[in-house]
């Protein structure tokens, strides 16, 4: 049997900068719970939820 010839580069993965990756998803998560703290505190300090602020109740 012929001997399988090796390749002389290695390609190296591209991070992607864009879509759905880690960070991109770590980020959401982290303001997604940043916003709903700012949210209830807003609401206990002011006694008014979210659907008032948006006139619904």
């Amino acid at each position: 049997m012929a001997a399988v010839p090796q390749p002389s580069q290695v390609p190296e993965p591209v991070r992607p900068k864009t879509g759905f990756n880690r960070y991109a998803e770590r980020l959401n998560g982290r303001l997604a719970m940043l916003a709903f703290t700012a949210v209830i505190v807003v609401e206990l300090l002011t006694g008014h939820g979210i659907l008032h602020w948006f006139g619904l109740s």
